[in-house]
C-alpha cells in the first residue's frame, strides 16, 4: 500500500471537538477544570473576559452537550448561578486535549523539518 494511502486522514484531527474548540468554550472548560467545585457566573465572566450574553450562550451550549451543569439558587436572598464541569465533560475535554497535543507535536515537527530544509538553501 502506498504511503499516502496508509496515512489517509492523518492530519484530519477528527477529535477536535467543535463544541469545545471554540475559543470562549475552551476558556470556560479550562477555568472549570481548574476549579472542580465550580465557579459563580460572575467569576467565569471575569476570568474568561466575556459579556453576560456571550457567557450565557456558551454555557447553554456546554450544558446542552452535557459538559457542564448549571446550578441556580438563592444565597442571602440573591440569585447565585454556579457552573461546574461534569465527569463526562472532564473525560471529553481530556480526549480533546490529547488530539490537540498531537496536532501541536505534528506542527512542531513539520516546522523543524522546514527550518532544516530552509537552512540548507543558499541565501540570496
Amino acid at each position: 500500500m502506498p504511503r499516502h494511502e496508509a496515512e489517509k486522514g492523518r492530519f484530519a484531527y477528527e477529535g477536535l471537538d467543535r463544541v469545545i474548540h471554540e475559543k470562549a468554550r475552551l476558556a470556560l472548560l479550562t477555568a472549570l477544570l481548574s476549579f472542580p467545585k465550580g465557579l459563580p457566573f460572575s467569576e467565569l465572566k471575569r476570568l474568561c473576559g466575556l459579556t453576560d450574553g456571550n457567557l450565557s450562550r456558551h454555557l447553554a451550549v456546554l450544558q446542552e452537550d452535557g459538559l457542564i451543569v448549571i446550578d441556580k439558587r438563592l444565597e442571602e436572598n440573591r440569585p447565585l448561578t454556579t457552573c461546574r464541569i461534569t465527569s463526562p465533560g472532564r473525560k471529553r475535554f481530556s480526549e480533546y486535549l490529547k488530539v490537540l497535543e498531537r496536532l501541536v507535536d505534528d506542527a512542531g515537527k513539520a516546522s523543524a523539518m522546514a527550518s532544516v530544509r530552509d537552512s540548507g538553501r543558499a541565501s540570496p
